[in-house]
């Protein structure tokens, strides 16, 4: 580790340790500030101490005393400076110190010197062996006679980034003492030295209002708060070296070894119409749809009443237009609701029917209308030429290129490129650890001379790129399964529309890239996608190909489990519930667990009982932290949900 820039050692006994870090960075231009809590007086007393203290002074060191590390914001010496690294070795309270004592000991100093630690500074604390209580402390301690060093420094929003064998030897002069107060020295083989960092505050969840067109309509409409972290982030753009950009271009290339691809650049609409969804069944039912009530009060109008010119809607309409009464809105989505009940099988949501709208759970709806419109493209540039008698083709490299792929994935005799489509999709499912409101889903669509063998084509091209990352391809009726552990289905292959002929067939490639990343670059939890911390970005900026493994920057996270217990009405719709929890706990929540209920003989109400842990491996999650969470938990759920908390 490079040195800092500037050093503050608190807890000083002897001074060696901090007249050897002098001499160490005495030519680096290095500042070195150490400190004491004793009165100079009683410092001078140990062995060394003055020789020591004018080494320091001698490099151009600065020695402190009577310097509380609990209290460093209230050091009149310390005002308006910060320190790069600050440096705590062997704390203990002296004496026979309890636990305890030495747990709040290092708890107020996190707190303590935060308030004088540099925006991208460091924190070491140097333990004895089995006092911090993680699993690199060998032998370990039980949690509880530990000194649960990476939970105290949660407190102060501090995480732990490293853990590394204290190397004495690099500090010859180095001499310990201060153990009970006495000049016995800590026993400094197998010592650990601890990194921490300062972690990037939780930011509060809020209603984001979107404006956009959908089906040539502009539609308002708001984004649950749960999911207001989950847009707009651009992951998948041409310049983007996220992990999810590198996997789904890993896939493209593997692909393109064999078929040419084409990736669409149109914008897609988050939203999808029910009329939308029903063209296409995807597979996932309504309970776990986000249906969204337009902030717009007209639901019916026909796009046909508006012209579009260059995505931009004229809105020149008449008052008859606009003011659709209550009994003809109940008629339209009366008819909504059956006709998608009827295509899909779904049982659609009561609260959604009110527009049938919701947040795309899937690509393939939009899939489907850019084939049909590619496809209308080469029908029309067709006719068109042969009414004209000539051979000119459609104007504009657009149209040439919509010609190109609608040729490839409607109808042509040989595979020549597959068409791809990739975005945000959204699923409202309970809580769990592979359970993701929001994720990347990459749709690829082709097709093959039903003589290729097509399923066993792709299936063996798609094994070769994943095997070596755990990823499995089951065969399953009409497709495959991608499977992988611990997270089950990543991925599948599936017929969409057989030709009529049946000489060709046409198959679609549905990947989910959040859970492949996971994979390709070994991280511990899907969250971690979408941290804001550089931290995690600046891993992936040299574009790693898949397989290096992801550096964890917090280390050792604790887990907190709160119960919460409340009395509802007749009715009681959890799923509700897992969105006011995701909202108030920032995503914290990981595991969500019914542990009891009882429905009271007498009144028409009914107790549950739920078990959440909380846990992050992107921010710090402190015990009060994670407290406050619940608390915001449970004012929620009185508020939104109207439940009695027990």
């Amino acid at each position: 580790m490079s040195p800092s820039r500037s050093i503050l050692l608190v807890g000083e006994g002897n001074f060696s340790f901090s007249a050897s870090a002098s001499q160490r960075y005495c030519e680096t231009g290095t500042s070195i500030t150490a400190s004491c809590l004793q009165h100079q007086e009683e410092a001078l007393r140990h062995e060394g101490a003055a020789e020591n203290i004018q080494t320091i002074k001698d490099a151009g060191g600065a020695v402190l005393f009577e310097v509380d590390c609990t209290k460093l914001g209230e050091c009149a010496s310390l005002q308006g400076r910060v320190f790069d690294r600050v440096v705590f070795n062997f704390p203990h309270c002296g004496r026979k110190s309890g636990v305890k004592k030495n747990r709040d000991l290092l708890r107020n100093f996190f707190l303590s010197c935060i308030q004088v630690l540099a925006e991208d500074g460091e924190v070491h604390v140097t333990l004895c062996n089995g006092q911090g209580g993680t699993p690199v402390d060998q032998p370990k301690r039980e949690w509880h006679n530990s000194w649960q060093v990476a939970a105290m420094a949660a407190e102060a929003q501090l995480i732990l980034s490293a853990v590394h064998p204290f190397e004495s030897g690099k500090h010859r002069s180095y001499k310990c003492t201060g153990y009970r107060s006495q000049d016995k020295g800590f026993h400094v083989e197998k010592a650990l030295l601890h990194v921490f960092t300062l972690s990037l505050p939780y930011t509060a969840a809020e209603t984001l209002q979107v404006e956009e067109a959908v089906e040539g309509e502009p539609v308002q409409y708001n984004i649950p708060a749960e999911l207001s972290d989950y847009i707009f982030r651009g992951f998948l753009c041409s310049d983007s070296v996220h992990p999810v950009k590198l996997v789904q271009d890993f896939i493209l290339q593997g692909l393109a070894e064999k078929w040419s691809v084409s990736m669409t650049t149109e914008t897609i609409p988050f939203l999808l119409t029910a009329r939308q969804l029903q063209t296409c069944c995807c597979g996932v039912g309504s309970t776990h749809c986000y249906w969204i009530q337009l902030l717009q009060k007209d639901l019916t109008s026909d796009t046909t009443d508006k012209e579009i010119d260059h995505g931009r809607t004229d809105t020149r309409e008449t008052a008859s237009d606009t003011c659709v009464t209550s009994e003809r809105a109940d008629r339209v989505r009366s008819k909504g609701a059956e006709s998608l009940r009827s295509a899909c099988s779904l049982d659609v949501d009561h609260e959604g029917e009110s527009g049938l709208y919701m947040l795309r759970p899937s690509l393939l709806p939009q899939m489907e209308e850019l084939l049909t419109k590619k496809e209308k493209v080469i029908n029309t540039a067709g006719s068109h030429e042969e009414r004209e008698g000539s051979s000119k083709s459609v104007e504009g490299n657009e149209e040439e290129e919509e010609k190109e792929v609608a040729a490839a994935c409607v109808g042509c005799n040989s595979v020549t490129s597959l068409f791809g489509i990739s975005g945000v999709v959204f699923r409202n499912v309970p809580i769990s650890l592979w359970a993701m409101p929001a994720f990347h889903e990459l749709l690829l669509r082709g097709v093959f001379p039903s003589e290729s063998e097509p399923i066993k084509l792709l299936g063996d091209m798609l094994e070769t790129l994943l095997a070596p990352h755990g990823v499995s391809v089951v065969t399953k009726k009409g497709g495959l399964r991608l499977m992988a552990q611990p997270m089950g289905l990543v991925g599948k292959v599936f017929v969409s529309n057989a030709s009529d002929n049946n000489s060709h067939v046409t198959l679609t490639v549905s990947l989910n890239l959040d859970l492949l990343a996971v994979l390709l670059f070994s991280l511990p939890d899907w969250r971690l996608l979408w941290s804001r911390d550089p931290r995690f970005s600046n891993q992936f900026s040299l574009r790693p190909s898949p397989g290096m493994a992801f550096c964890p920057f917090s280390l050792f996270s604790e887990q907190f489990s709160f119960d919460i217990s409340f009395w509802t009405g007749p009715t009681w719709e959890e799923k509700k519930f897992h969105a006011v929890v995701r909202e108030a706990s920032h995503g914290t929540v990981e595991q969500f667990k019914l542990i009891d209920n009882f429905s009271h003989p007498d009144l028409s109400q009914t107790s549950y009982c739920y078990r959440l842990v909380y846990h992050s491996h992107t921010n710090a999650l402190s015990h009060t932290q994670a407290l406050n969470f619940h608390k915001h938990l449970e004012a929620l759920c009185s508020s939104r949900l109207q439940v009695t908390i027990r």
